[in-house]
């Protein structure tokens, strides 16, 4: 039968489908279809869709049953995906150990599921897990065609930020020296690198430069990834005034490096700066640390003042875009 479907690229297909349920616009009733490497995935009301998703008539079938976590539980569960591992955050072991059999259980192509056992903290941004089914915390995440290889439990990742993520590598142009002060597994570095910039990324944690590099080799762009071990204030001096981008993931403590930030920018530099303020001014501690940094040096023009996600009661996950023109 036609149907509105929101047409994405498979690699996009999870992030997409994931928002679509958040604003509750899946039909449910409906299969999703697959041609060309693109994802068809039927929606109730095309008018609802957000306007940067491409909405399109096509002739899908009726849904086939699959047996889901829900069905077998009684009650819809909340999780994620990260590649074949399925994360959980339930505070009650019995209930966590329905959900995760339930899951298992189920048709979702999962290979373990694990339950958050800690907050992140630490330098390297760590938490513990309890493996509550199956074994092992390594996987391959897919995101808007590139694959990372990591493993939950020695390095940080979230793929709740793939869509600003792919936000900022939309900005990057061919050519562009671009710089990630704290890479991880790579989630910056890889795609940017494959838009043609020549990218360095660097982290304290060695595992994750290990998995950098690993990434780098796996999506096709080692030639164009530097990948460093150690704190970027050390790493800076050595690349003075070479960045055309810079990415300042590290919500809470970026401030401290943006010394290192305006040292590494070039004559005209478009910097990345995330934060995580309170929601009665959650921009205007970063814009003024920024502008302090930069000091007479830089005229400091800020693009975009854009709030990421909800990160805890009353604050919010920021990312100001500022360009820095010496």
């Amino acid at each position: 039968m036609d149907a509105p479907c929101v047409r994405v690229s498979r690699e996009a297909g999870e992030e997409t489908r994931r928002r679509l349920a958040e604003a509750d616009l899946v039909d449910r009733g409906l299969d999703i279809d697959a041609a060309d490497g693109m994802l068809y995935i039927p929606v109730t009301d095309a008018d609802a869709v957000p306007a940067d998703l491409d909405v399109v008539t096509r002739d899908v079938s009726e849904r086939r049953t699959q047996t889901t976590p829900a069905e077998i539980l009684g009650f819809e569960p909340t999780y994620e995906r990260l590649g074949d591992v399925v994360i959980v955050d339930e505070d009650d072991p019995e209930r966590a150990a329905r959900v995760a059999a339930a899951i298992m259980d189920s048709d979702i192509p999962a290979k373990t599921v694990v339950d958050r056992a800690s907050k992140v903290r630490g330098e390297r941004r760590l938490r513990d897990w309890d493996v509550l089914a199956g074994d092992g915390t390594e996987t391959v995440h897919r995101e808007y065609g590139h694959a990372f290889a990591l493993d939950l439990a020695e390095v940080y990742f979230s793929p709740r930020l793939a869509t600003e993520r792919h936000r900022v590598v939309e900005q990057v142009e061919a050519g562009e020296h671009a710089f990630d002060m704290f890479a991880g597994v790579g989630p910056f570095v890889v795609p940017m690198a494959s838009r043609g910039a020549e990218a360095v990324g660097v982290d304290v944690n060695p595992v994750a430069v290990r998995y950098l590099r690993e990434n780098a080799e796996r999506n096709g762009v080692a030639d164009r990834v530097t990948a460093i071990e150690g704190d970027v204030r050390d790493v800076a001096p050595d690349y003075e005034g070479w960045a055309d981008r810079v990415v300042m993931n590290l919500p809470h403590s970026a401030d401290a490096f943006l010394d290192a930030a305006v040292a590494l920018a070039g004559d005209d530099c478009v910097l990345h700066y995330y934060d995580i303020q309170h929601e009665d001014d959650p921009f205007g501690p970063g814009e003024a640390a920024i502008r302090a940094a930069a000091g007479e040096a830089y005229t400091v023009e800020v693009e975009t003042r854009r709030e990421v996600r909800s990160y805890a009661p009353h604050e919010l996950n920021v990312c100001l875009d500022v360009r820095l023109s010496r």
